[in-house]
């Protein structure tokens, strides 16, 4: 499913494009027509991720909640003020998919070739049209409309995202506005005996990491997945909390998953193929990049897992 990176650029986009605005909210699939109706005419304030979810606030109180989920995925298109990814999301077959339209821009101002949005295609969960564009929501595992304290709970479940910055203003709370997470993840992580290939998948110790965050920052940090998470020093976690804040927020930049660096790249384009991108992530029986090892592929907890067994030996 997407992972947090994506979502934090969703929420980017609906700022971008829909924030301040009065939105007209339906349902074509009929299956949210109580919840569009909730939201309907409403002006968007802002939009939030935290981690693997999506806050959509408006001005009467009201929140849209998104979940992608494993099929889930948002279309977007607009006029030449509406920019961004043209679609956000599944359906794929490897990885998450993040498309852009790459037809000629308009003259800037124009909206001579914006007649609105096109008729529903699919199972359109929920449709959000502003006065710049429309976005389409299909296949999410989670789309509901809800209060702003059942939105805190909601939060209230999740462990901190390291794509967070501190903002106190915005949110005093420490673990929601960044400055507190840290601190929060090396906390959860040092008091379990849980491998640390699971606790990174566990929303309730790090919001918005994946498998493929997962499979990487380990092998970034050189660490072993099956080793339990009370037998990291403290320093130890708090560098891998920070080297998955900066690969996120890389993702967050560039729109896509990449954990290697630029010596490991074909090619002399500003971003590697996708078959460069990654150290040890769909790899498995291909030579490791660092020893040449070959990376091996377990199932854990239902998820494969990726792990260089040389680079990542046990302690």
């Amino acid at each position: 499913m997407p992972e947090g990176h994506s979502i934090h650029r969703l929420a980017r986009q609906f700022g971008d494009v829909f924030a301040g605005e009065p939105l007209a909210v339906t349902s074509p699939q009929g299956r949210f027509a109580a919840g569009a109706a909730l939201l309907d005419g409403r002006t968007l304030l802002r939009a939030d991720a935290h981690g693997k979810h999506l806050f959509l606030r408006f001005d009467h109180g009201m929140v849209l909640h998104v979940h992608l989920g494993l099929y889930g995925a948002w279309d977007f298109g607009g006029d030449s003020e509406f920019r961004g990814a043209s679609s956000i999301g599944a359906p794929r077959k490897v990885g998450e998919r993040e498309v852009f339209d790459d037809g000629p821009p308009e003259a800037e101002g124009d909206t001579s070739g914006y007649a609105g949005p096109p008729a529903p295609v699919g199972a359109v969960r929920v449709r959000l049209i502003g006065s710049h564009g429309w976005a389409d929501l299909r296949g999410a595992t989670t789309c509901a409309a809800i209060t702003e304290a059942e939105a805190e709970g909601v939060l209230a479940r999740l462990g901190p995202d390291p794509l967070h910055k501190p903002d106190p203003l915005q949110n005093p709370d420490p673990r929601r506005n960044g400055s507190g997470g840290r601190e929060d993840f090396i906390r959860r992580v040092l008091a379990r005996r849980t491998p640390l290939a699971s606790l990174l998948m566990d929303q309730k110790v790090i919001a918005g990491v994946g498998n493929v965050y997962r499979a990487e920052v380990l092998f970034r940090r050189r660490l072993d997945p099956w080793l339990p998470g009370r037998s990291l020093s403290a320093e130890a976690a708090g560098l891998l909390w920070d080297d998955t804040a900066a690969v996120m927020a890389d993702g967050v930049r560039d729109g896509r998953i990449i954990t290697t660096t630029a010596v490991f790249w074909s090619g002399s384009g500003p971003l590697p193929p996708a078959e460069d991108a990654h150290f040890v992530y769909r790899r498995h029986g291909q030579p490791c990049r660092i020893c040449g090892t070959a990376v091996a592929l377990a199932e854990h907890a239902a998820r494969k897992l990726y792990w260089c067994p040389s680079c990542q030996r046990p302690a």
